[in-house]
C-alpha cells in the first residue's frame, strides 16, 4: 500500500526503532485496512508520533487510523480514549493492541484550538478540563513514576556537550519534582500533551481532545501543557498569564502549577536528540517570574 511519510514524522529515521517501524508501517496499514474494511486516504501532515490517516468506514463514518509510534508516552492512549467515553475527547472506534492501530473518531471541521484569540481559547481549556479530570488507576503510570524518570535522566541531558540548559533550571526543576511527586492531591486522569494543537473543532461537541499521552496524577498537572505551549503565545506575559488564569478559573493550586510546569518543561527540552528552546525559555520565565 502506497503513501509518502510526512515530514513530521522523519525524525524516526534517526534510530533503528524508528527505521524498523517505518518498514513494518506498509504491512500494519495494509491489515487494517482490510481487518476494518476502510478506505483512507493521504496521510495527515501533521502527526508526530503516529502514521494518521484519513479513513471512511464501510458504513460511511468518517474515521482516523493511527499507526502509533511505539513510545511509552502513548502506550495507553487507546486505554484513556475508552475512559473518557467521548466525554470531552474523540471516541475510539476500534483497536489492534497488537499493531498499535487505532481507529478514531474524526473531527470535522478540525481546526485546532490555536486558530481562536489566546484568552477565548482558555475559556475553552476552563470549559473542557474538568470533564477530562476523571478517577483513574491502573494501568495508567502514575505521574510520581513518571516524574522519577525524569528526574533520573535530566541530570545526564545536563551534561551533554550541547546541554540546552544552566544548571541552576536543573537544580530548581530536581528539588520540585522532588517536592511535589509525594504530595498530590486526588490522583485523575491527566494529559501530558494537552497542547492547544491536540484540541480540535468537532461537531459532536464544540471541541475534543485528540492524541492523549494519558498519566495519573493531581488536577494541577493537568494545565501544565497549556501553560508551557508556544501555540497561544510563546513570551513571558503570555506563559504567566496562562498560569494565572487556568489556576484561578479552576480552582487550582497555582505554585503546584507552576512547579510541574517547570519541572516537566525541562525534561521535556530534550526529546532524543532533538532540543526544544522554546520549552528552556518557558521554564526560565517560569523559574524568574518571582
Amino acid at each position: 500500500m502506497r503513501y509518502d511519510i510526512p515530514e513530521s514524522l522523519r525524525w524516526v529515521e534517526r534510530t533503528e526503532t524508528g527505521r524498523a517501524w517505518l518498514a513494518e508501517l506498509p504491512d500494519r496499514l495494509a491489515a487494517c485496512v482490510a481487518r476494518w474494511e476502510l478506505t483512507i486516504g493521504p496521510p495527515f501532515g501533521y502527526a508526530f508520533a503516529s502514521l494518521a490517516l484519513p479513513a471512511t468506514m464501510p458504513d460511511g463514518t468518517r474515521a482516523v487510523l493511527k499507526l502509533q509510534y511505539p513510545d511509552d508516552d502513548s502506550r495507553h492512549g487507546a486505554t484513556a480514549l475508552a475512559h473518557w467515553d467521548g466525554r470531552g475527547a474523540i471516541r475510539l472506534l476500534a483497536h489492534d493492541p497488537g499493531r498499535r492501530a487505532l481507529l478514531v473518531e474524526r473531527c470535522d471541521p478540525g481546526t485546532p484550538l490555536y486558530g481562536l484569540p489566546p484568552d477565548a481559547a482558555l475559556d475553552v481549556a476552563v470549559e473542557l478540563l474538568p470533564r477530562l479530570g476523571v478517577p483513574a488507576g491502573p494501568p495508567f503510570t502514575p505521574l510520581a513514576e513518571e516524574a522519577a524518570g525524569w528526574a533520573e535522566r535530566m541530570p545526564g541531558n545536563w551534561r551533554r556537550a550541547n546541554r540546552p540548559y544552566e544548571r541552576r533550571l536543573l537544580d530548581a526543576a530536581l528539588g520540585l519534582l522532588t517536592e511535589l511527586a509525594p504530595s498530590q492531591g486526588e490522583q485523575v486522569l491527566v494529559n501530558q500533551d494537552l497542547h492547544a494543537g491536540n484540541i480540535l473543532a468537532a461537531g459532536r461537541d464544540p471541541w475534543l481532545v485528540i492524541d492523549p499521552k494519558p498519566l495519573v496524577g493531581e488536577r494541577e498537572f493537568a494545565v501544565v501543557p497549556l501553560v508551557r505551549g508556544a501555540e497561544l503565545g510563546h513570551s513571558p506575559a503570555a506563559v504567566r498569564h496562562r498560569l494565572d488564569r487556568l489556576s484561578a478559573e479552576l480552582g487550582l493550586d497555582r505554585e503546584r502549577v507552576r512547579g510541574w510546569a517547570i519541572g516537566q518543561t525541562v525534561a521535556w527540552s530534550i526529546g532524543g536528540d532533538q532540543v526544544f528552546p522554546g520549552n528552556v525559555e518557558a521554564a526560565r520565565w517560569l523559574l524568574d517570574e518571582m
